[in-house]
C-alpha cells in the first residue's frame, strides 16, 4: 500500500524495491478498472440521441440521406458501447502491458541490461500510475458538463481540448486528441525507473522508455504533414 502513495512522493525508493521484488498487478488493476471506469460511465451518462448523431456527423463524409439513416439503424448505441468498452478495455491494456514489457526485455538485451518480462510489467505498470488522474479528471469533467459533449472533450488533460479545439476533421486532430500531458510524468517515472535499476544516465534511459511513443506520434505527425 505504501508503495501506491510513494510513487507520487518518494518513486526512486519505490523503483528500487521493484528492482529486487518486481510486483505489477495491483498497479495495473487500479490503472485499468479506473480507465473503464471513466470510459463506461461516460457512455451511460450521454445524451443517447445526441451521440448517434455525433457519431454520424462525424463519419458521414459524402453519405447520403438515406445511406445515413441505414448506418443509424446498424451503429451500437452509446449504453451498448459502455458493455462493449467495460470488456475490452481490461483486454487492451493487458496486451498494451504484455508489448511494453516485451519492448523492455528487448531494449535491456540490446542495452547490455538483462530484463526480465515480470520486470518489464513492474516497470510499465507502476510507471503509468499517473493516468489515475486522467481518468479521476475525467469522471469528474463527465458529471459536470453537458450530458452533449464528446468522448474526447471529456480528456481535459490532452492537448485537446486542454489547449487547442481542432474540429474532427483537421490534420492535426488525431495527435491533439492523443497527446496526454500525463504522458510527460509517466516517460519521467519509467526513465527514473530505467536509471535506477540499471544506474545509467539520464539520456539513455529517457530514450528506451520514450522511443516507442516518439514512433508512434511520430507517425501521425507525418500523417499530419501529408
Amino acid at each position: 500500500m505504501s508503495q501506491l502513495i510513494n510513487i507520487f512522493l518518494e518513486p526512486a525508493k519505490v523503483f528500487a524495491e521493484l528492482r529486487e521484488k518486481p510486483t505489477f498487478l495491483v498497479p495495473a488493476l487500479i490503472v485499468t478498472v479506473l480507465s473503464a471506469l471513466s470510459a463506461c460511465l461516460y457512455f451511460f451518462n450521454v445524451d443517447p440521441d445526441w451521440f448517434a448523431n455525433h457519431q454520424l456527423a462525424a463519419a458521414a463524409g459524402d453519405m447520403s440521406a438515406a445511406e445515413i439513416e441505414q448506418a443509424k439503424n446498424f451503429m451500437p448505441g452509446a449504453r451498448t458501447l459502455g458493455y462493449i468498452t467495460a470488456v475490452t478495455t481490461p483486454l487492451m491494456m493487458l496486451v498494451i502491458y504484455s508489448i511494453f514489457a516485451l519492448y523492455y526485455m528487448l531494449a535491456g538485451k540490446v542495452a547490455g541490461n538483462p530484463v526480465s518480462f515480470r520486470h518489464g510489467l513492474a516497470l510499465t505498470a507502476w510507471s503509468t500510475m499517473p493516468m489515475v488522474l486522467a481518468a479521476v479528471v475525467s469522471i469528474v469533467g463527465i458529471y459536470t458538463s453537458s450530458n452533449q459533449s464528446s468522448y474526447e472533450s471529456m480528456q481535459l488533460l490532452n492537448l485537446d481540448p486542454l489547449f487547442v479545439q481542432l474540429p474532427m476533421d483537421h490534420d492535426w486532430s488525431l495527435l491533439a486528441r492523443s497527446f496526454s500531458l500525463l504522458n510527460l510524468w509517466v516517460w519521467f517515472l519509467a526513465a527514473l525507473g530505467w536509471k535506477t535499476w540499471f544506474r545509467t544516465g539520464w539520456g539513455s534511459a529517457l530514450f528506451v522508455v520514450m522511443l516507442p511513443s516518439l514512433v508512434i506520434y511520430g507517425v501521425m505527425a507525418l500523417f499530419a504533414l501529408i
